[in-house]
């Protein structure tokens, strides 16, 4: 994925790929959007803080400590808003596109 210059759209990111699996590691959320590990970080503190976002602690396979990712209902409503703010930023982005295709095709 290319990586996103507007934070709603990182953070609503973050939240899909938690909700598709919680038990990704920031390295793997960093890996899959193209982003870096310390904004992901920054990022996931965030959610926390705002309340979107629980973690909690299990054991993995080879003994190490991880992290299980829970969004929570206040997560969920937000990812939810965020959608419809990104739906919308991207038809009217299309709209634009397409008056601009047909004053082009106009023009000539």
């Amino acid at each position: 994925m290319k990586k996103t210059s507007n934070r709603s759209e990182e953070e609503l990111e973050i939240l899909r790929k938690i909700e598709e699996n919680p038990k990704l590691t920031q390295r793997e959320i960093a890996k899959h959007l193209g982003l870096s590990l310390g904004k992901i970080n920054y990022l996931i503190k965030a959610l926390l803080g705002k309340g979107f976002l629980k973690v909690n602690n299990f054991r993995r396979s080879d003994n190490k400590l991880g992290y299980l990712y829970i969004l929570t209902p206040e997560g969920v409503e937000t990812k939810r808003k965020l959608t419809l703010l990104f739906l919308q930023r991207k038809a009217e982005e299309f709209d634009k596109l397409k008056e601009e295709m047909n004053r082009i095709n106009n023009s000539q």
